[in-house]
């Protein structure tokens, strides 16, 4: 199977065949700006990641981390090494991944599942590490005959090794572990989400927590590596999606996830999605 080197050729190649692709990066493929796709992600640290935000969750990286990112959650990488910044990047369409799960092993649960206290990320030990390697490894050097088979044998093991360690993990008590970050931006990410579907403007978060707009926007942009008004948006267009998946109509969808205009809804829908909200209601509810 190719390997890309392209995590943007590899999700568009996972999304248009409804399959999955496997991309080693380094760093001349730049990191994206806060995202959402319709794929399941999995993202494994080799070196240089510093930061990531899901959500409105911060975690430090290293290497051997690894995370689970599902298709409504959006994601930035907000601090990288300037040097190499080394990772893999598993992306894989969800009906897909649901066709290899039987009737007693879900294979999507380490995107699904997220009860309190469930973190997006995990810490592969050496032998973990080894293990996650051996089987990327086999999936992309499988070609030929039986290329097809021999991948989607080797992606089944993969995802029932990485589901066994993140449910041992969700039964032993972990609990998040934010990467430590300005305090006031934290109470800023709780209150946005709390209050996502209200309106969220830079005077009213300014007001809310007697801090100047420009000192507001000066500790986000530098804690989180991105604007609020993108943050929200994004936040936004995740909640969209859900809703839209769920069976609410296009309207209930603008209107439950805080966007007040209609239009900018469609432009900000399509723009990020990539098809207007009423095609993608269509396509996955």
């Amino acid at each position: 199977m190719k390997e890309f080197t392209s995590c943007k050729a590899a999700m568009k190649y996972c999304i248009d065949n409804k399959y999955f692709a496997v991309a080693h990066l380094y760093k001349d493929d730049k990191p994206m700006d806060m995202h959402i796709h319709d794929c399941y992600e999995i993202y494994y640290s080799i070196s240089g990641g510093k930061q990531f935000l899901i959500d409105n969750r911060f975690y430090d990286i290293v290497p051997g981390d690894i995370f689970f990112i599902n298709q409504f959650e959006s994601h930035y990488l907000s601090q990288v090494d300037t040097g190499i910044h080394e990772r893999i990047v598993l992306s894989i369409y969800p009906d897909y991944l649901q066709s290899l799960s039987s009737a007693n092993t879900d294979l999507s649960r380490c995107f699904t599942y997220r009860d309190d206290g469930i973190t997006h990320k995990l810490h592969f030990d050496t032998e973990m590490s080894k293990r996650f390697i051996y089987l990327i490894h086999k999936i992309t050097d499988a070609n030929g005959f039986g290329e097809d088979l021999t991948g989607q044998c080797a992606l089944t093991e993969l995802m029932v090794f990485v589901n066994k360690i993140f449910y041992e993990n969700c039964h032993s008590a972990q609990t998040i572990n934010p990467a430590a970050n300005h305090a006031q931006v934290d109470d800023i990410l709780t209150y946005i989400n709390q209050n996502i579907s209200e309106e969220l403007s830079l005077e009213n978060l300014s007001s809310h927590f007697y801090l100047s707009s420009s000192y507001l926007c000066r500790i986000f942009k530098s804690t989180t590596g991105t604007t609020i008004n993108k943050y929200i948006t994004a936040r936004r267009i995740t909640i969209a999606k859900s809703l839209l998946t769920e069976g609410y109509s296009v309207t209930d969808a603008c209107e439950k996830c805080g966007f007040n205009d209609y239009s900018n809804f469609l432009k900000s829908f399509t723009k990020a999605v990539g098809i207007s909200p009423k095609k993608y209601a269509q396509f996955n509810s």
